[in-house]
This record gives structure tokens, C-alpha cells and sequence, in this order.
């Protein structure tokens, strides 16, 4: 029998995961007649309910005064509901924007689903052909459908096509009263497992009940139960006494549970671990205990436990409602009762078991709307009136019911103020009455007000507690008026209808009753003696916002209808769910805030992450603070009778402070250390590095160390085996030289990744007069690391770590500086891209911060004022959660997206999160990136620096160790991918600042730059004395920087002169023996200086330097050590009021200095290149003009050369370097040349020239070549044969025979 039942379980437990594991997404609606539809009304023929099928070729469209249509759908059978999907009807301008679908087994009781967020709204098309599909987060099982179009395209009306996506489904269900009960006997005595997987699905009215149970002999436990509508699971794998170990655990998930609504309930274990689900939202727990097995004894009881002489458990109430498909490890256990199997039991006494669930038909009403309200009529003139209903709401206010008493007789309303229900008669002339009853009825559970009113005589009951009803005894009539409105008042109402203050009520109501009589909707309806708006009938719609709790960090929810708000009092939280920390991570954080007395801080180093904040002690000082976090072993504590197979462990427990805080403290400092010692007598520590340790202490993670302060990880010394001071040189540490008196090993500890100290276990003090101490320090932190943690991007690439899972709230932090206009600087999302966050910078002043993570693509842009890729550091701050999203840089104002109420935010990332550039290194980033968090937690991105990908440490790019630095004063930009020199304030020009700008004088040539139109006023010379920084005036007075080449044969010549509106001027003079000199007037005197006494009119160019600041004047001609002078003490240093520069001839109005006149005939004929007065190139300004530069005066024919440019000290530029290089550069043809045909038959004639030539020269070494072969003598036979050798040598005629007779030869 045993086999037969575990075959049998086998065989279901395939059957169930096979089941599990098939798609569940075939079409349901596409196959049903047309019986199978039904409509409140319809358009027309054209567009009857069962024309409503996706991709066909009309749709169901209602008639223009249905003020609640809706289309209904029968499938006829159960099944499992996974997706719907809608059109709009075809070929028109009609389709839904929003719709609410309700499901059920009956058409006349109705479930709303109600997605993520308690948002029952799904969103529609926007044209008539695409289909817009939703998958459900969670599958419902159904046989009728009903879709409600709440929203359609206002061109057009309302008009669907759709369809809904299931598989079959079986159901076994078995209705419970309370005295009923089902119990599967297992096919062994015990029952253990290591894994376990139960489902079930119930619904019910009842706020408490035992839904499974089962018990082991060893304290093993399992216990699914409601209590207060709300779902616990119980489960213990074992405890034991003797070690003092409780293994009970609880889970609680749901709310509202008692809303006669199928719910589907799922455990699964596996050890220690387990998850408990209801409909979409998990809860997980690690069980507590050391156990890992569940040892259940013989059974488990089905809907409560009935035994003799025990009704029920204890405190606990039978469950009362309906149980479907009830697996217990695969087997579905209401299926086994159906067919009375040998392995179920029922109770004794047992009555009539029905495996069908008949629902009670309460019919309530949803009041959902803005102006919702429900009007019923009265019997009119009735000297009493009686008014009942039931009402469930999460509002502190709301009409719940108004009437008017008849011949004006004043009237009378129930409202809900506070969470009470408040009683207000109005009158004519008399003072209003108000009275209160209940409390907190605001909780979201059903509750019942009976209203009996009648002359001078009120009564009001609150949930049926005959024991404490409320009288009002007070001179008043009562005549029962015609009409009673629930929930609100119409909006068109007079005043002789309904008058209140209240606003409309939210919540749902049921089992109205008027004068005793209950209240049809259905039939009052239908008879037209009721009107309503903005209800929904026949379900109520009410949702648990708080549960799941969005509000973090035990931050206290409190909902309305539609929304809820966070309490964070006292969380040490703040935001909308309570997400952000009020402290800052660190006592360097704070120092860096201002903060520069010492004293208690409360300190939060994972700032929003799960950690709490505590107090610490910060030691502020000039240029850092120290964090100092104390605990219970600072002093001494004595350690006798331990070995090393029992020893002394003495946990270390920090104040204020967990160890996973203090750990995330450590992490979070720059530099840890805290003090340890050991005092000993006749008691060993360490022994020696190749054995086992008989003391050592114990760090993070649990993991022991065996080295002693001051020395090193992994030797196993203390610090005197470091400093060879220790007590004897054949041991490592001084207490294990093992001597009977006291001695002590003690140091610093401060490799930070093994703190903090947790525990310190002392092994040896068992002996006789062994005895041991140990103390350890405070721990003390300085510095935070997170501030930094800076890497440079100079490539398309990106970084990659693990996937982000912020749950429902998130918050990035980092600091970024680059010269790019865009790049992504995270990214992370889902396999398909349809969840994803991303903040990037879109253009040089918008920062984006965008996002998909529940209804569609959003973005939070913001705008600056000013560019952001000024290569300066911003910092960004990005936060997103159910309420809204933002983003900020720097100090601007947060830009805030708010979310629509009922909004629900999904993050759940699956593809590794991207720090650089967006998937596949698109959208890269350029620049610096430092600082960078993700709720509290640091991404190490020093970690992933990497030169051959383009990561850098450090903010370091293409300027630090250019290929060819800028040269001649170039600024380099940095633009992290390459870098590029700004030219425009030096008197060069070329991607590097390397090509001269001269020019050619003739003679009688001359420039002018104006350099100020009028003299520096005495108020701007009085602002300048106050704060010589100050650049008001447009240049510095006190300092100037001259830079030329020149080069020529003519002498004299003024090379550069500067006049002012004053008697000042600066002149650079080239003498008649071709010596250099420098003028300069500031104030009264003129001062001259030698620049060079050589002949520098020998026409080959030459360099010249001059700095001045203040009173220094340095000098340097070409490559010759630079000559310091001095200006006298009775000169100014300023230079007053500049005028203008003039380079080749002075040509200034004015009085001029005596010696620049008689140098300044005839003029430059010659060549200057390179001139530049401060930040004043006026060749540059002359040769490349600009609309800015109006301020120069040509005279002469200056044409620009090269002529006069100095030969570089740098290398030649290599040609692969520069970019402006395009190839060998040919020498101009002037248009004076041949044409084009003239010119191709001189080149035809020159190459017929040379090849005749060469053919010539051919011919002529070859003859000589024949000549020689002919002539070589032959061998001589005889004497008499032989030739005499005075004869000539004759031609031979026949070459070839000749050749051929010397071959013979």
C-alpha cells in the first residue's frame, strides 16, 4: 500500500511541475461562440459584444448613454489567467486608453485585479491597430470576465478588441464551516525532508482561521494560519533545550485577506530557507536554529485540527471559507478526499463534506470616484427611521450617509471624521447637534452602523456591540424624508437635496438597509428608483497600500484610498519612503561640513543602505578627524582555566553599534587602527609561527588572526619579533617565553581589512598559576575613501559590475568632470531593455536621468545654467522610488518628476550594471568619475583601472604625459580621449601652438594696436590700490611679459613700443652698432638696460625675452643665461594708463623721448615673428582677424613671412603627430608658366631626347663589345700559321661565323 501511495504521489508530483512548466499563454477568447459574450449595451449591430475579438474586423462598442458599460466574457470553464491584450476597433477612430478587469466564478460576484502599486487601472492604446498586451505579475484563475473602459479616445468613443492569455485549469475545491477538517496521513510514521513546496488557494470572510498544521516529536512545527485577515506561517525545525537554541520563526505576509476573493498562498523551503507567498508579494526568513531537516509526526491537518476532546487548537479558531488545490509536496490533498482515499481522514461525527463553494451574495459597492455617491429612496414621512450598512475605508473623512427629513424639517448625517463615525441633526433654529462613536474604523476592515432614529431620541450601534451603543437624547422631530445618499452628494444637487462639508467617502460599503429592508441594487436599479456615479458594483476594490510596507527603515505607513505617506519620526530617515539618512557617513564628512568641534556624533556609513546609524566620539583637528567607536573589553579582563580545546572567547560588543556597522565604518576610513595587549603569566600567545596558535582574535567575517599588534598579516609574531626586543630571541613574542612572572606583548593593529576586533580567544591559562589579561583599544578611523575612489576614462569603454538591485528605492551619488558634451555615465537593465536606469549627460548643460521601471520610458532632465564639461568637478545626486524621481548637480534646485498615485516602480535588473558608457560601450564617457554610490554602497572603481581599456587612476588624461606638449604658452585642454592646446593667448598658432605669425617690414612699415581709448579714471585707480588683484582695468600694471624674434641688417629701429595716456612707455630699441637696450619709464625717471651688446643686425634672427613683476626685470636674448635687473626704489612699479603698442615705427602724437626718436629712422626693414605684449599678439591679430579685433593700424605693405622666427629649442614635431600634417609641400608654380600643351610637348621632347641618348650609348658599348670577341687571338698551331702582329686587324663581315668558329676554337 505504501509503495502504491508514494507511486501515486510521484506520479501527481511530475504531473504538477510538468503543469507548472508548460506555457501558459494560449489564446481564450479567440475560440468562443458568440453566446459566450454579453454587453451592457451596444452601438449597434455592427459592434455587438462578440464582434470584440483581437484582429477582427470590428469591435464592441456601447450605446452613447450606458454610463457604466461594460463587456462580459464567459469561458466557459476555469482557467489560469496569465495576460490580456486589447485593440481598438477596427479601421476607426475608437479605442480604450484605460480599462479595469474584474474576474470571478460567477457573473455576479466580481474581483478587480489589482496590479503592483494597488493600481486596479491598466493602461490602453493609442490607435486603433497595435495591440498593447499586459502580462499579469501575478496568474488568477477565472471563469467570467468583465472589462470596464474607463478612459477612450476623446476624437472618438468607446470601441476593443481584445484578447486574454491562460491555460486549463483544474480545480478541487472543499468548503469549511468552522467544524470541519481534512487530515492527509504521510506514508511513513515521521515525515522528513529537506525541501518542501506547498500551495493552496482559499478565500473567505473571516479574519481568523487555521488553514494547515502538522507537529513533530522534537519540536518541529508547521503552522499556516490567518490572524487578523493577515497570512502567518510558523515553522520550527527543531529546538534543543540543552543548547538553548529556538528554532520557531514566523512569517507574516497580506492584509485584508478576508475580502471573499481567491488568494493564492505558496511556501517554499529548502533548509533553513524559506519564502511564503501571497498573490505577488514574498516574504523570506532564515529559520532559526541549527536545523535543517523538518521532522513532521504522521499527518497534517487541512483547515484546522478536530480530535477528541479538542474542537480546535488552542487560541486558535477553525478556518471558515473555501480551500482549492491544496498540494502538499505534490499531492493535491483535497483531490485525495474526493475520492475517499485510505491516506485522508476526516473528524469523527463528520457531516456531509461539500467540495463546492457557494458564495455569499453581499453585492457590495466600490465608491472609487472624486464625486462618487449612491441615492436610494425612503419611505416618506415615517416617525422613525432605521439605517444599517457595513463600510470598509482607509480615509480619515467621508460622507457615508446623508438624508433630508420631510417638511423641512432639518436633517441628518453619518460621517466619518478621524476614524470615528460622527452623528450631525441639523434642525431649523436650533443648534446643531454632533456627537461621535467608534474608534479607529479607519482600519480597513469591515465595519457595521446601525442608525435608529426617532422623536428626541437617537441610537447609534458600531459593529453590533449591543453593550455600548450611542443615545442622543435631545428635542428634535423626525420625519423620514424620501431619498438617503451614501457616500457623497451629487454634484448637481440644490440645497433642498443634499448639503454637506464633507468630502466624497472612499471605501466600499454592503447590506444597506432601509428601514429594515435591505437594499437591491440590482432591482433598484433596473426599476430606476436609485441613482449613483463613479461606483463600482458588485466588488469591492479596497487595497492594502502599506503591504508590502514601501516605507523603509521601519518608517510607519498610514494610507488613504489612493496613495500613503511615511512616517520617518525617530527613524534617523528622511524622503518620501524614509530612504535618505539624516547623518553623514563619517566624522570626516562632517569635517569637511563645517563641523570642527569635537564631540558625540551619530555617524551612518552606508548612509541608505540597511545599516543603522549610531553614536560615535569625533576628534576634529586641522586636517582630519578621527572616529573613535568604544566598546566593553577596554579594560582588563582576567582569563584563567582556558586550553586550547576550551577556550576564553570574549566577544567584543561596541557600543551603540553592531558589528556589521563598525565593519562598514572601517571600510569606509582611509586608515584603522586599535591597541591590543596581552599580560601573562606562565601563559603562551602565539608559540611559534609553525604551530597552532594558542591565542588569537578574531576580525571581520569572522575570520581569526594569529599575529599580535605591531606585526605584520600571516607570520604569526608580535611586534617585539619586529623590533628584536623580545624577552627571548628564540620565541616570536615575549609571553610565550613561558616565565613565571608577568610580562606583556602589545601594539597597533591597522590593517584595516581585517577590522574590527570581535572576539579574543585565550587558549592557555589551564596550568597551575597561568594566568592571562588582554585589553583591547577603541577602534580609531580617520579619513573616508569613498570621497575619492577616482578613475579617468581616455576610451570607449566601460566598466562592469554586479547587477544593481535596489528593490523599490534607489539612489545614485557621484562626482564627475570632463570637457565631453554627452556620454553615459551608467547604466544598468533588464535582458530586453524594457527595464532599465540610465544617467547620462545629453549636451554641455542637460544631465538626463532616465529610467523604465514600471509604465513606459521617463526622464528627469536637468537644466543648467552654465555648462557642465567645464573640466571642473559636479556633483550629481539622482533618487527614485514609488513617489517620484529626481536629479540635482551641485547646489542647483532638485528637478522632481512626481508619480501618479497607485504607482508601482520595479527595478529588477538581470545584465551587470555599466559604469562609463551604456551597453555594448555605447554613448561613451569622457572624463573623470570619483564618489560614485548606489544606495549607500561604494563601487570600487579604483578596482577596475586598466591602461590597455582606456581607465585611468586618477584624474589623469591626455595633458599629463602628452605625445607633444603644447608649446610657447599654449594651454592644453583636456579632452580625456585626446587633448587639443588653446592658442589664444600666445602669438602662435597650429594644433600644438608650434607655427610662428610673423611678417615682413618694408621700409616706412608700421602697426599700431590701441590698446585703451581713454586714461584709467581715478575712481578705477583708487579700486586698483585697494585690491591690485583686481583685473577691472582690464590688464596687470605691475607686471608685463614681451616676447619677440626678429631679424635684420637695418640699424636703427624701434622693435616695440608701448606709449600711455600718461608720460609712461616701454621701448625695445635696436641701436647703430647693432647693440639691444631697454627703456622704461615709470613715473618720473627713464630707465635704460642693456639687453644684448652684441651685433644683432647680422640678419639672422634672433629671440628676445622680458619679464617684469614689480621691481624684477628678467632679460634674455636667444639661448644666453637670462640677466636680472633691478628698478630703483624712486621709480613706480606701475605702468599707468597704456595706449598703444606700435611695432616697426613710432608713429605717437605727442612728445616722445628723445632717444626713441633718434632711433626711429628710417624703421624696421626686417622681419619680426612671435610678438607678444602680456596677452597682446598684435601680428596674430593682424594675420588672423576676427570680429573682436578692431583695433589695429596698418601702415606700409606688411606681407607675412617666416623670416624672422628663431630656431626652436623642442625637437621638430614628428609628422605622425601632427594632425595638420598632409603631405610634402611642392613649391608654388606662378601662373607665368607654359600652357597646359605647351607644356606636355616639352616634356614629350625631353624624354625623347633622353631615351635617344640612351639608345645611342647602348649602340656604341656594344660595338666595342662585338670588336672584342673578333679580336682575340687564336692558338697557334705552327710558327708558320701564325700572323705577323705589325698587320692590321681586319673587320670581319660574317659576325656570327666568327663568333661560332671561336667557340669551336
Amino acid at each position: 500500500m505504501h509503495y502504491k501511495i508514494l507511486s501515486s504521489s510521484l506520479f501527481i508530483l511530475l504531473g504538477f511541475q510538468h503543469c507548472l512548466a508548460r506555457p501558459c499563454n494560449d489564446p481564450l477568447v479567440s475560440p468562443l461562440y458568440a453566446s459566450s459574450f454579453l454587453a451592457s449595451s451596444r452601438y449597434n449591430f455592427l459592434y455587438s459584444a462578440n464582434f470584440a475579438r483581437l484582429y477582427g474586423s470590428s469591435g464592441w462598442s456601447p450605446a452613447p448613454k450606458d454610463r457604466q458599460p461594460w463587456l462580459q466574457i464567459n469561458l466557459n470553464h476555469k482557467y489560469r489567467i496569465t495576460a490580456i491584450a486589447t485593440q481598438g476597433t477596427f479601421n476607426s477612430y475608437d479605442w480604450v486608453t484605460k480599462y479595469t478587469l474584474l474576474y470571478g466564478d460567477r457573473p455576479d460576484t466580481w474581483t478587480p485585479y489589482i496590479q503592483r502599486g494597488g493600481n486596479s487601472t491598466f493602461s490602453g492604446n493609442w490607435n486603433y491597430y497595435q495591440v498593447k498586451k499586459h502580462t499579469l505579475h501575478h496568474a488568477v484563475t477565472a471563469k467570467h470576465l468583465r472589462f470596464l473602459p474607463l478612459g477612450w479616445n476623446p476624437a472618438g468613443k468607446i470601441g476593443v478588441r481584445l484578447e486574454v492569455y491562460g491555460c486549463s485549469y483544474d480545480s478541487y475545491v472543499m468548503a469549511y464551516d468552522g467544524d470541519d477538517m481534512v487530515a492527509y496521513k504521510f506514508a511513513r510514521r515521521t515525515y522528513r525532508t529537506l525541501k518542501d513546496h506547498i500551495a493552496l488557494n482559499f478565500k473567505t470572510l473571516e479574519r481568523d482561521g487555521v488553514l494547515m498544521h502538522s507537529e513533530g516529536m522534537q519540536g518541529d512545527m508547521l503552522t499556516l494560519e490567518l490572524k487578523n485577515a493577515k497570512l502567518y506561517l510558523h515553522i520550527s525545525l527543531g529546538s534543543s533545550t540543552v543548547h538553548e537554541v529556538s528554532g520557531h520563526t514566523t512569517l507574516t505576509v497580506g492584509n485584508l485577506l478576508d475580502d471573499q476573493h481567491w488568494h493564492y498562498v505558496t511556501i517554499k523551503r529548502y533548509g533553513r530557507n524559506v519564502n511564503l507567498t501571497v498573490d505577488s508579494h514574498t516574504e523570506s526568513a532564515h529559520c532559526n536554529g541549527d536545523f535543517e531537516y523538518l521532522d513532521l509526526d504522521s499527518q497534517v491537518y487541512i483547515g484546522g485540527v478536530i480530535e477528541p476532546g479538542m474542537p480546535h487548537l488552542p487560541d486558535r479558531l477553525n478556518f471558515r471559507g473555501c480551500l482549492e488545490n491544496v498540494f502538499y509536496n505534490g499531492i493535491n490533498i483535497i483531490k485525495l478526499a474526493q475520492r475517499k482515499m485510505p491516506e485522508i481522514r476526516f473528524p469523527h461525527r463528520q457531516k456531509t463534506v461539500r467540495y463546492a463553494c457557494q458564495d455569499v451574495l453581499l453585492k457590495p459597492l466600490t465608491f472609487s470616484g472624486i464625486n462618487n455617491y449612491l441615492q436610494v429612496p425612503g419611505i416618506y414621512r415615517r416617525n422613525r427611521m432605521a439605517v444599517k450598512f457595513k463600510f470598509r475605508s482607509w480615509d480619515y473623512t467621508g460622507l457615508l450617509m446623508y438624508t433630508n427629513f420631510a417638511d423641512n424639517l432639518g436633517s441628518l448625517e453619518l460621517g466619518l471624521s478621524e476614524g470615528q463615525v460622527n452623528i450631525s441633526l441639523m434642525q431649523p433654529g436650533k443648534k446643531r447637534l454632533v456627537f461621535g462613536a467608534g474608534y479607529r474604523l479607519n482600519d480597513g476592515f469591515w465595519h457595521t452602523v446601525d442608525l435608529v432614529a426617532r422623536d428626541n431620541f437617537v441610537t447609534v450601534t458600531i459593529d453590533e456591540d449591543e453593550g455600548s451603543p450611542l443615545r442622543i437624547t435631545n428635542f428634535f422631530t423626525v420625519r423620514t424624508g424620501d431619498r438617503y445618499f451614501f457616500g457623497g452628494c451629487p454634484k448637481t444637487s440644490n440645497g433642498s437635496m443634499c448639503v454637506t462639508n464633507l468630502k466624497a467617502f472612499h471605501g466600499c460599503m454592503q447590506q444597506i438597509f432601509i428601514d429594515s429592508e435591505p437594499v437591491d441594487i440590482d432591482i433598484m436599479l433596473q426599476r430606476r428608483l436609485g441613482r449613483y456615479s463613479e461606483l463600482l458594483l458588485g466588488t469591492c476594490g479596497i487595497t492594502d497600500r502599506c503591504t508590502p510596507n514601501l516605507c523603509e527603515h521601519e518608517g510607519r505607513c498610514i494610507q488613504s484610498w489612493d496613495d500613503f505617506i511615511c512616517i520617518c519620526d525617530n527613524t534617523g530617515y528622511k524622503g518620501e519612503v524614509c530612504h535618505k539618512s539624516v547623518y553623514k557617513e563619517s566624522c570626516e564628512a562632517y569635517r569637511l561640513n563645517g563641523k570642527y568641534s569635537s564631540g558625540n556624533y551619530t555617524i551612518d556609513p552606508d548612509l541608505s543602505g540597511p545599516l543603522k546609524p549610531f553614536v560615535v566620539q569625533c576628534n576634529m583637528k586641522t586636517n582630519k578627524a578621527w572616529t573613535v567607536v568604544k566598546h566593553n573589553r577596554m579594560d582588563n579582563t582576567k582569563v584563567t582555566g582556558s586550553a586550547m580545546n576550551r577556550p576564553y572567547m570574549g566577544d567584543v560588543q561596541y557600543y551603540n553599534a553592531s558589528w556589521a556597522e563598525v565593519t562598514a565604518l572601517a571600510n569606509t576610513s582611509e586608515y584603522c587602527e586599535q591597541w591590543i595587549e596581552y599580560s601573562c603569566y606562565k601563559s603562551r600567545l602565539l608559540n611559534t609561527p609553525s604551530g597552532n596558535a594558542f591565542s588569537y582574535w578574531v576580525g571581520r567575517n569572522d575570520e581569526r588572526h594569529a599575529y599580535w599588534g605591531g606585526s605584520f598579516p600571516g607570520i604569526q609574531k608580535c611586534g617585539c619579533a619586529i623590533n628584536r626586543t623580545c624577552t627571548d630571541s628564540r620565541f616570536y613574542c615575549n609571553c610565550d617565553a613561558d616565565y613565571r612572572q608577568w610580562s606583556s606583548d602589545r601594539g597597533w593593529l591597522n590593517y584595516r581589512d581585517h577590522m574590527p576586533v570581535t572576539k579574543v580567544v585565550v587558549g592557555d591559562t589551564n596550568r597551575t598559576g597561568s594566568e592571562g589579561q588582554f585589553n583591547i583599544g577603541p577602534l580609531r578611523c580617520f579619513g573616508d575613501r569613498n570621497i575619492w575612489h577616482t578613475v579617468a576614462f581616455t576610451k570607449a569603454t566601460h566598466m562592469v559590475f554586479p547587477t544593481f538591485k535596489p528593490g523599490t528605492s534607489a539612489d545614485i551619488t557621484f562626482y564627475f568632470k570632463t570637457t565631453a558634451d554627452h556620454g553615459v555615465f551608467l547604466e544598468n537593465s533588464d535582458d530586453r531593455h524594457r527595464n532599465f536606469i540610465r544617467v547620462e549627460l545629453n549636451s554641455t548643460t542637460d544631465l538626463l536621468f532616465i529610467f523604465s521601471v514600471g509604465d513606459g520610458i521617463i526622464n528627469v532632465t536637468l537644466r543648467s545654467p552654465w555648462a557642465l564639461n567645464d573640466d571642473e568637478w559636479h556633483q550629481v545626486k539622482a533618487e527614485i522610488n514609488v513617489k517620484m524621481a529626481r536629479v540635482k548637480v551641485d547646489y542647483q534646485p532638485w528637478v522632481v518628476r512626481r508619480f501618479p498615485a497607485q504607482s508601482f516602480v520595479t527595478m529588477e535588473f538581470t545584465k551587470p550594471l555599466f559604469v562609463g558608457s551604456a551597453e555594448h560601450k555605447l554613448r561613451a564617457y569622457l572624463g573623470c568619475l570619483r564618489g560614485l554610490r548606489l544606495n549607500g554602497l561604494t563601487l570600487d572603481l579604483e578596482g577596475k583601472v586598466s591602461e590597455e581599456e582606456g581607465i585611468r587612476l586618477n584624474c589623469t588624461g591626455q595633458c599629463l604625459n602628452a605625445t607633444v606638449p603644447c608649446r610657447n604658452g599654449g594651454r592644453c585642454v583636456e579632452k580625456y580621449g585626446y587633448y587639443l592646446c588653446d592658442c589664444n593667448n600666445t602669438a602662435f598658432e597650429g594644433f600644438y601652438c608650434s607655427k610662428d605669425i610673423g611678417g615682413y617690414f618694408e621700409s616706412g612699415t608700421w602697426l599700431r594696436y590701441n590698446i585703451r581709448k581713454e586714461a584709467i579714471s581715478e575712481d578705477a585707480r583708487f579700486a586698483n590700490t585697494l585690491d591690485p588683484h583686481n583685473f577691472s582695468l582690464g590688464y596687470n600694471q605691475t607686471s608685463e611679459e614681451i616676447e619677440l624674434s626678429f631679424s635684420t641688417i637695418q640699424k636703427p629701429a624701434v622693435l616695440m613700443y608701448v606709449s600711455s595716456f600718461r608720460k609712461d612707455y616701454i621701448a625695445i630699441i635696436l641701436k647703430t652698432d647693432g647693440s639691444l637696450d631697454l627703456r622704461y619709464r615709470l613715473g618720473l625717471f627713464t630707465q635704460k638696460y642693456v639687453v644684448s651688446s652684441r651685433n644683432l643686425a647680422d640678419g639672422y634672427p634672433h629671440f628676445v625675452n622680458i619679464t617684469r613683476f614689480e621691481r624684477d626685470i628678467r632679460i634674455q636674448v636667444d639661448y644666453m643665461a637670462p640677466v636680472r635687473e633691478k628698478i630703483p626704489l624712486l621709480q613706480d612699479t606701475k605702468f599707468d594708463s597704456p595706449k598703444s603698442l606700435f611695432l616697426g615705427r613710432v608713429m605717437e602724437v605727442g612728445e616722445i623721448d628723445y632717444e626713441v626718436q633718434r632711433h626711429n629712422t628710417p624703421g624696421l626693414i626686417g622681419c619680426l615673428s612671435g610678438v607678444r605684449f602680456s596677452n597682446i599678439a598684435p601680428l596674430k591679430m593682424h594675420f588672423r582677424p576676427n570680429a573682436t579685433n578692431m583695433n589695429i593700424t596698418v601702415q606700409g605693405h606688411l606681407v607675412e613671412s617666416n623670416c624672422g622666427v628663431f630656431p626652436p629649442v623642442l625637437p621638430m614635431i614628428p609628422l605622425e603627430a601632427d594632425p595638420w600634417y598632409t603631405g610634402p609641400v611642392f613649391r608654388y608654380i606662378h601662373d607665368d608658366t607654359p600652357s597646359g600643351p605647351v607644356l606636355a610637348l616639352i616634356i614629350i621632347l625631353l624624354l625623347l631626347l633622353v631615351f635617344g641618348g640612351l639608345f645611342a650609348l647602348y649602340m656604341y658599348l656594344y660595338r666595342y663589345k662585338g670588336t672584342y670577341h673578333t679580336n682575340e687571338p687564336k692558338n697557334l698551331e705552327s710558327p708558320g700559321s701564325a700572323k705577323p702582329l705589325t698587320e692590321p686587324p681586319r673587320k670581319e663581315k660574317n659576325l656570327p661565323k666568327i663568333q661560332e668558329e671561336a667557340k669551336s676554337d
